[in-house]
């Protein structure tokens, strides 16, 4: 199936918060938080489009699936590297190719910049968006992600 892939847009905010909610209920380490998350994604939109990508899929008009990614630099590198977040596609959806073309879009987006590699975290229960990203070309590295939260 074929979805539009464009940026996302501040009136986009209802259906980006929901789909953010779908993704943390199958995301052991996260909790569902709807005024934590509309601040988050509005900080994502009023960013430098350089420096920040939201994008979204639509199909006949309604949302249903988003990617997020970031700019960072990083000294092994040598450049900037493209920090990639909130892949979700609505379940009723899912299967139908629309998360490849989601990270698709993220992708070009990244390469318009001259970013030299994209990372992502996955939840390691998640075996669907492991085999996902698996047929896409992304590879496990060795690396640990670890965290520690102030609020």
């Amino acid at each position: 199936m074929d979805a539009t892939i464009r940026d996302a847009t501040h009136e986009d905010l209802p259906a980006l918060v929901e789909l953010l909610k779908e993704l943390s209920a199958i995301e052991d380490d996260f909790t569902p938080d709807h005024n934590r998350q509309q601040k988050g994604l509005a900080l994502m939109l009023d960013g430098c489009r350089k420096h920040r990508c939201v994008k979204v899929a639509e199909v006949d008009g309604i949302i249903v699936g988003m990617c997020t990614a970031q700019w960072l630099i990083s000294t092994v590198e040598g450049g900037a590297v493209a920090l990639v977040e909130d892949m979700v596609v609505a379940a009723a959806r899912r299967g139908q190719g629309i998360g490849g073309q989601l990270m698709a879009g993220i992708e070009r987006w990244a390469l318009n910049h001259n970013m030299t590699r994209a990372q992502l975290l996955a939840d390691r229960s998640n075996s669907s968006a492991l085999e996902f990203y698996d047929r896409i070309g992304w590879r496990p590295t060795q690396l640990v992600c670890l965290r520690r939260n102030w609020k």
